[in-house]
């Protein structure tokens, strides 16, 4: 792998049309181009959809708006208690949508005038592989001194009786109005986002999960806070439970559920349930035989500088299903072009990286779960634990609790993790992170002096 990137190779290479061609203008594929680019690089780029990918088009962004909008409700009610009079007040959903989708609109040109500015050729079409440097997409055919493939991830329905009838977390955006009662299949955190959603926006909501409990692979405090919250706030979790039929009938859309004493229960919603039980990598259709990657479960499998088993291919984001977040695809590109185009030999370190969960309550985490801890660990594993309610509810007469949690190794005082359930999780969490990143001891954090009155302070006072 060269380490300095050289405008030509003097001698008998043949000349390619790019020197980087990037397949997939999502958040990896165009962070990838852009900073190659900068470095002097030929870049192209082939997207057959709007760009930004799944994070702007049909995930964090619109997703995250549409939070915002179901927190609205309780806001009006919450007001009451500070003396404000009541608010009558109902949700448009086609308006709300429709501003969500201008957003998305409006972020898609942003994209393009990034890439302009970059001078990155944007062809429009599907990549597909005809040999390890040469790309036809369209009409066109193309070659280049380095191929990344950034091409992403799709929502996956399961092959159950009736699955035509349900959406998935893609559709979501899209639904012309706003459904009355909804199914929601699948305990993960697009589905439990999905489920939060949709109550506060006042539609009637099941959730059923295989699972005892939602967020699997999340710290078990974190996932009993958020389960027993959910509960409260009116949604209907279904548990040890699965989806076993969906059927069209004129009352609706009846949805068969199955127990764990193959009790059967049934569900009627009026137009849709939402399937968010996983998503694959969208490594079909790339013509990949024509190379040498080689591909586990679907997913490509790289090095950990994004090498595939071809030489010249590359790959980055969920596209190789290793940890599946916008900021991680972004940061794995750009050590690719800081490697490949940047003489700056680098790769991503996937360790301690903080993550969101936008239910409500939020919540947001950074580093070990206790479990994962433990097993490391074992007895040097000592928890730092606090579950209050927040000083804004008490005025408003709510009993919504917050719930911190330290993960730390006695032997080095370090912490190891840090957890948390209640609002404004992820804002905090992102400072927390850069201390845990730092290899931050327990000691550290009994230094910093709180913020007061926070729920933040709360970290750095705990006992």
């Amino acid at each position: 792998m060269s380490r300095l990137y050289k405008k030509s190779q003097p001698g008998g290479h043949m000349s390619y049309d790019f020197d980087l061609f990037v397949i997939g203008a999502g958040s990896g594929g165009i962070a990838t181009a852009r900073r190659a680019a900068e470095y002097g690089a030929k870049v192209g780029i082939a997207e057959f959809d709007r760009l930004g990918g799944t994070c702007v088009n049909r995930g964090c962004v619109p997703k995250k708006l549409m939070v915002y909008a179901s927190h609205f409700p309780d806001l009006f009610e919450d007001a009451q208690g500070y003396g404000w009079s009541p608010v009558k007040s109902s949700l448009d959903w086609e308006k709300m949508i429709t501003a969500v989708n201008n957003e998305v609109i409006r972020l898609n040109g942003i994209y393009q005038n990034m890439l302009d500015k970059s001078k990155v050729e944007l062809l429009e079409g599907h990549g597909k592989f005809v040999d390890a440097h040469t790309i036809v997409v369209g009409e066109r055919q193309v070659t280049a001194d380095k191929i990344l493939i950034a091409v992403g991830g799709h929502p996956i329905k399961p092959n159950i009786l009736g699955i035509e009838h349900a959406i998935t977390s893609d559709d979501i955006f899209h639904l012309k109005e706003q459904p009355k009662r909804m199914v929601i299949l699948g305990g993960g955190y697009i589905g439990s986002e999905f489920a939060c959603i949709l109550n506060g926006m006042g539609t009637e909501v099941t959730q059923v999960i295989r699972g005892d409990k939602i967020l699997r692979g999340f710290d078990d405090d974190l996932r009993t806070e958020i389960h027993q919250a959910m509960g409260n706030h009116g949604i209907k979790i279904i548990n040890n439970s699965e989806l076993i039929a969906i059927e069209k009938d004129s009352e609706g859309v009846k949805v068969t559920v199955r127990g764990s004493a193959e009790s059967e229960e049934t569900v009627v919603v009026d137009v849709v349930s939402l399937a968010a039980v996983g998503r694959k990598p969208n490594t079909q259709n790339l013509g990949l035989e024509n190379t040498k990657v080689k591909r586990h479960d679907g997913a490509i499998v790289v090095d950990k500088y994004s090498q595939t088993a071809e030489e010249s291919i590359y790959a980055v984001g969920d596209c190789t299903d290793n940890i599946n977040l916008t900021p991680v695809a972004i940061n794995e590109g750009r050590a690719l072009a800081d490697t490949l185009f940047g003489g700056k030999s680098r790769f991503m370190s996937y360790e301690n990286i903080p993550t969101a969960i936008f239910t409500t309550p939020e919540a947001a985490t950074v580093g070990l779960t206790e479990a994962e801890a433990r097993e490391k660990y074992g007895d040097a594993v000592k928890i730092y634990r606090t579950r209050f309610r927040p000083m804004y509810y008490t005025l408003a007469g709510k009993d919504e609790k917050t719930m911190m949690k330290l993960v730390v190794d006695q032997n080095t005082d370090k912490v190891l993790g840090a957890h948390m359930v209640g609002t404004s999780s992820a804002e905090i969490i992102q400072g927390v992170a850069i201390a845990v990143k730092m290899g931050a001891t327990k000691a550290n954090f009994d230094a910093t002096v709180g913020i007061h009155p926070t729920s933040a302070e709360e970290f750095v006072t705990m006992r």
